[in-house]
């Protein structure tokens, strides 16, 4: 009967905890009709659609504007507008089209479909099927409101929360939300309030999959409400974190803005000081400063010092990396996370399906006294069963085939080919069942033909067993499948390992329970009983007495023997691997062992319950040692990733359902299934592994390190050209000489030289040893002690070269028509001839030449790479100064071939230098 038109406000804690009248009457609605009509309309009103929302994306040209946000990209805006303002047209151009094509890339870069709580919303709209008013209607799930009466069938996939009231043999696979591996039996039997998520059997939660059986259940939350629904706003409220790579460039950025800020601010003052006090430095000039001359040398100071050309090298290396990781089946959606996965500390791996097989194999069978083993993985009837290390002759082990024939026969799943994979169609422990017998030579097929079922009492959860009826040779007889607690209250004897009945010992059977489940196994029970002839069913009377113990089979969803091996690679690379699951803390616990993922030789769990009664201090303490978590709701899950990222570390996430996306979202890199995982947690990661396979992890890490440490090769090969060109223009202005080298030239080489100069360094190959090092320190910054050493000797290399070029071509070429661009075209070739050795001497060319006469040569692509782009600088700075139309345009001349000697002859005294920074700051 409905007693209010509103419903009680109550939260998720409460409604397993109440009876089924109760919750009716909280609901103002009835457990026989339901809603009425009136009351629907006025609640889906109120409350809304049943259907996930998020908050509104930012819209593409306010992403777009927002890549101007950044300090360097900032200056260099002003210094164009001061060109604009000096109306030097042209120069103001090229800068902002730097800048422009800068935004572009970043654009690019971090443009992505936020599809996350779309996905969510697909998960749970489905068709539904109620009683209003009494009567049965279908209607789409988005009508749902509080307090309608829904039916589920088998199939049906449930959508909203639900309180169960009325439930037969209902089974449902909630592992998209809890992280459980097998189908949770149900009932409608009052519960605790403090009863975990995952253990609430009177609730159906939205999303989830009716395996089999019917229920009836009452709505008690729908949309944004519902257990999904709060995983959504998880999500809506993981702001997009910047990851290690941007955090440090960021702070790269603005050191070096309050560098150049600084750099400019002294050469405006000294232009100035210079501009009004000539006679200080009359003997030092050659060109009387101006205002204009000195906001000329600033832009060029400011120019010089922003390595242009580093944001599009970054963009280019991620993107490489992001190529070699898809070849080896990791599809990256977000660019900065194929550094990120490099320089991993931790990586929180689901356990269903990620590091195990996701489907359940029988490994263990106890049958006449005897203990057999079962090889072979997954749904596939390759393996066989053994005793004592020999193949079992089964004519000589009768009730071992009896035992696998019952499970053969007390059966309602199969398995068939879907899309090339094998799959149970019904209960994955059942599908277990007929593999196992499929080892044996036994058919479902066959044994239908050959015992056929007369009938059969189907599994419900308050008996915990299955029974069918079959016709044998021997009469009729009944099969039973079930708990072990079931079945052995029923039992009073056992059949030997010939065939021969015998007491049971109870308890030492009790032992060999609790010695697979120890093992992590999921052990069922199996017994028979014949009873007279000519019976065509059976009650549960018939079931309650006299049946003989026939074995166990144990089973369990075993770990992928690739990711083993994937597991060990990462421990050996000083990456911890810690297992976070919804899944029971001994099962969790047995498969980490199996695993090899003991610390200090041991398997330390803690459990969902545990952890929520955990302050933020001890779950940081007990993180170290500890490397399962246990029945984790997605919250606690989320907790979890930002107690590690509190302590510094990067965190990979990996995870395939719903309850796993806050947390893929808050990781520093979030990793996602492709086959067997959710679109919510696709949409929610940054990398998806396309065969679902944890050992390409492995292969992702190492494709990461190589990537940082090209970035590296290309942050130091850059930035000496800027700092050595600062170095220039500051000395210049201080000596009040004439500008070495012009701000367009400057931008001539932090753009089109460095790029195609270091985007070769993007290609180069991984070391050989590089999955043998520790992970780098998160907090180390890319300017670590020795690079800045490293860059300041090449820039101060560089700045001789440029200014020492430079006067010496004033002096050498006094009569030429335009002294001052041929000095600073002799100068900008001298650098470049000079970057050609130095690029050679932090690549990786030279040692592969070597390799290759050795016959050792593993790579043939970074070295390729690195000609064409040694090439590609010569062929461009030939058309720099040898092009009227360029010579025009850049304020350069063309050189002889005496001249040309000249700058290459100069590039050589870099080699000794390289040399010495390589034993400075090794660049591999």
């Amino acid at each position: 009967m409905q007693t209010s038109n509103q419903p009680s406000e109550l939260t998720s804690q409460e409604w397993h905890s109440l009876s089924e009248q109760e919750v009716a009457n909280r609901l103002g609605s009835s457990k026989e009709a339901g809603l009425t009509t009136d009351l629907a309309n006025q609640r889906l009103e109120q409350f809304g659609p049943n259907e996930l929302t998020g908050k509104k994306a930012k819209p593409l040209w306010l992403k777009f504007l927002q890549q101007f946000n950044q300090p360097l990209i900032l200056i260099l805006l002003v210094a164009g507008a001061v060109k604009a303002f000096l109306e030097e047209w042209p120069n103001a151009w090229v800068i902002w089209g730097v800048t422009i094509i800068n935004a572009i890339i970043g654009f690019l870069q971090e443009w992505k479909a936020e599809g996350a709580i779309a996905a969510l919303s697909k998960s749970v709209t489905t068709e539904a099927t109620l009683i209003r008013e009494g009567n049965k209607r279908r209607i789409s799930s988005t009508e749902l409101v509080p307090g309608d009466l829904v039916l589920l069938n088998s199939g049906d996939k449930v959508p909203a929360d639900l309180r169960l009231i009325h439930v037969r043999n209902l089974q449902i696979d909630e592992s998209g939300l809890t992280g459980e591996s097998v189908p949770v039996e149900k009932n409608s039997a009052t519960l605790n309030p403090e009863t975990a998520l995952a253990e609430r059997i009177n609730m159906a939660y939205a999303g989830g999959l009716v395996t089999f059986g019917q229920a009836r259940g009452l709505v008690v939350a729908t949309g944004n409400n519902t257990e999904t629904g709060k995983i959504s706003q998880l999500i809506d409220q993981r702001t997009n974190l910047t990851t290690p790579l941007t955090r440090k460039f960021d702070k790269f950025s603005k050191v070096w803005m309050i560098l150049v800020l600084g750099l400019g601010a002294l050469t405006v003052a000294v232009a100035f000081h210079n501009a009004y006090n000539n006679e200080a430095l009359e003997t030092f000039r050659n060109v009387q400063p101006s205002i204009a001359g000195a906001l000329e040398a600033a832009i060029a100071l400011i120019v010089s010092a922003i390595p242009e050309g580093l944001p599009a090298v970054v963009t280019v290396t991620l993107a490489v990396g992001v190529n070699r990781m898809a070849r080896r089946h990791a599809i990256v959606r977000k660019l900065p996370a194929v550094e990120t996965l490099g320089g991993a500390t931790v990586i929180c791996s689901d356990k269903t399906g990620t590091l195990t097989e996701n489907q359940m194999t029988v490994q263990e069978i106890h049958a006449g006294g005897q203990k057999y083993f079962v090889t072979g993985q997954g749904y596939a009837a390759e393996g066989e069963i053994s005793f004592n290390d020999s193949p079992v002759d089964f004519q000589q082990n009768p009730i071992l085939l009896e035992c696998l024939r019952a499970g053969l026969l007390c059966n309602d799943s199969h398995i068939e080919e879907k899309e090339g994979n094998l799959v149970v169609v019904g209960d994955p422990t059942e599908g277990a069942l007929i593999v196992a017998a499929n080892k044996a030579g036994l058919t479902q097929d066959a044994i239908a033909e050959e015992l056929p079922k007369r009938d059969v009492i189907p599994f419900e959860s308050e008996f915990q067993y299955m029974a069918t009826l079959h016709d044998t040779p021997n009469g009729p007889t009944i099969y039973v499948k079930g708990s072990v607690e079931s079945l052995l209250k029923r039992c009073t004897q056992i059949f030997d390992s010939q065939g021969e009945v015998i007491s049971l010992d109870a308890d030492a059977l009790h032992e060999e329970v609790e010695s697979m489940a120890e093992k992590g196994l999921r052990v069922l029970a199996f017994a028979k009983k014949s009873i007279n002839p000519g019976r065509q069913n059976i009650d549960r009377p018939d079931i309650d007495e006299g049946l003989i113990f026939m074995g166990l089979q144990g089973m369990i969803d075993p770990p992928r023997p690739e990711a083993i091996a994937a597991v060990a690679a990462c421990q050996n690379a000083g990456i911890q691997v810690k297992m976070i699951t919804g899944d029971h803390a001994t099962t969790a616990a047995a498969i980490a062992r199996r695993m090899g993922m003991e610390k200090n030789g041991q398997v330390q769990a803690f459990t969902g319950t545990q952890i929520g009664e955990m302050d933020d201090q001890t779950l940081a303490n007990n993180l170290e040692d500890s490397v399962v978590f246990a029945r984790v709701a997605p919250e606690q899950k989320l907790r979890l990733v930002e107690a590690l990222q509190a302590r510094g570390e990067i965190v990979a996430m990996t995870g395939d359902g719903v309850n796993d996306a806050p947390a893929l979202k808050q990781a520093d890199v979030g990793i996602a299934m492709g086959g067997a995982g959710t679109e919510v947690a696709k949409e929610s990661a940054d990398m998806i592994l396309t065969d679902d396979n944890f050992a390409s992890i492995e292969a992702a890490v190492e494709e990461g390190r190589t990537v940082y440490s090209n970035l590296v090769k290309a942050i130091s090969f850059i930035l000496p050209v800027n700092l050595g060109e600062s170095m220039t223009v500051l000395l210049s202005v201080l000596l009040g000489r004439p500008l070495p080298i012009e701000a367009l030239q400057i931008l001539w080489l932090n753009m089109i030289n460095s790029i195609t100069m270091t985007v070769p360094l993007s290609f180069e190959p991984k070391s050989p040893r590089v999955m043998e090092k520790s992970p780098r320190n998160p907090s180390e910054s890319l300017l670590s002690r020795d690079r800045i050493k490293r860059i300041a000797i090449i820039a101060i290399y560089n700045w001789i070269v440029i200014f020492g070029m430079f006067e010496w071509s004033l002096r050498t070429y006094p009569d030429h028509p335009e002294p001052l661009a041929l000095a600073r075209t002799i100068a900008v070739q001298s650098l470049v001839s000079g970057r050609i050795f130095y690029l050679l001497s932090i690549s990786q060319l030279l040692p592969n030449l070597i390799a290759k006469m050795k016959g050792t040569l593993n790579s043939k692509v970074g070295a390729s790479a690195i000609v064409a782009g040694i090439i590609g600088a010569i062929v461009l700075q030939i058309l720099f100064s040898q092009v009227p139309l360029l010579n025009r345009i850049f304020q350069t001349a063309p050189l002889n071939l005496t001249q040309w000697l000249i700058c290459l002859a100069v590039g050589l005294p870099m080699i000794p230098v390289a040399l010495l920074v390589n034993r400075l700051d090794p660049p591999n």
